[in-house]
């Protein structure tokens, strides 16, 4: 028997609902902090690694060596180049400095690597993005530091026999101590705090001492007899600490790079390691290690 009336219909009316995400409007604005591996620390009494070079366009907050944060880039659909720099390695004799950190980048955004730390017969701190502290054989001079990136490395102290703290992104070896790391630069871009791009502590003679890294990744130095400093922090561009009396250098922390894109756009990489988060309604990549040739991708 055919149904001819309904006077309450448990069917419901559908309504077909399609949502199709609009394309990101080119160019687009993006936020970045670029740090470089930090530089590796020198051998015997040595100085600290100075930290990567540190720079930052996220709105509020500093780009290294005192500087306000940069211009955020403006960019097209494409594809642009990223390297993450590895740290420096430490020395392995008193003929050499520490080695100083790679550089890293992203798109046309460059951050130098951190400044080696000095050692007994090549004391002198090597400069970079953050200058490297030096030895302290003839109380030498700590490197010199990137404008916008970083600080300069302490001098050694020849007289207490500890050497010079490397350089951090805020403040400048030996600020808060003879062999004390500067610190380095706090950012939030990822939704929390996060500090990096600290200065290495100097080594020194004494049995047991600690000079300690900068906040942000440096490593510790240390002193006695053939003991060796911290290695700075990975993905921090942190600086190494030094080492005691007969200590090789260690190496310094790789760097990283962090950046924050319109949720519309489309985001691949070729060679990358990443994490991603959304931050305020935008994509928020961390890129922590590339291969050579490695590219990011924006449609």
């Amino acid at each position: 028997m055919a149904v001819t009336s309904m006077s309450k219909s448990s069917i419901r009316d559908f309504v077909k609902r399609n949502s199709i995400k609009p394309p990101a409007s080119f160019p687009v604005s993006v936020q970045y902090v670029v740090v470089a591996g930090g530089g590796g620390s020198g051998h015997s009494e040595s100085g600290g690694g100075g930290a990567g070079g540190y720079r930052s366009s996220v709105t509020g907050e500093s780009s290294g060596g005192g500087a306000s944060a940069e211009s955020p880039l403006s960019l097209t659909a494409g594809t642009y180049t990223v390297t993450v720099g590895g740290g420096g390695a430490g020395a392995a004799s008193n003929s050499v400095k520490g080695a100083n950190g790679a550089n890293s980048v992203f798109s046309t955004v460059t951050a130098n690597g951190g400044g080696g730390g000095g050692s007994q017969n090549n004391a002198v701190g090597a400069s970079g993005g953050s200058g490297g502290g030096g030895a302290s054989a003839s109380s030498s001079a700590g490197g010199a530091r990137t404008t916008d990136q970083g600080f300069a490395g302490g001098n050694g102290d020849s007289g207490a026999r500890i050497g010079g703290g490397g350089g951090g992104a805020v403040e400048a070896g030996n600020t808060d101590g003879q062999g004390y790391g500067g610190d380095g630069v706090a950012s939030s871009i990822t939704g929390s705090s996060v500090t990096r791009a600290g200065g290495g502590g100097g080594g020194s003679d004494t049995p047991g001492a600690t000079q300690p890294g900068g906040t942000g990744g440096g490593g510790d130095g240390k002193g006695g007899n053939f003991v060796t400093g911290e290695t700075g922090e990975v993905n921090t561009g942190g600086g190494a600490g030094g080492s005691g009396n007969g200590g090789v250098g260690v190496a310094g922390g790789s760097g990283v790079v962090i950046f924050s894109i319109d949720s519309l756009a489309g985001v691949s990489f070729s060679g990358v390691t990443e994490t991603n988060t959304i931050v305020s309604g935008k994509k928020v990549f961390t890129i922590t290690a590339t291969d050579p040739g490695a590219t990011v991708t924006i449609a």
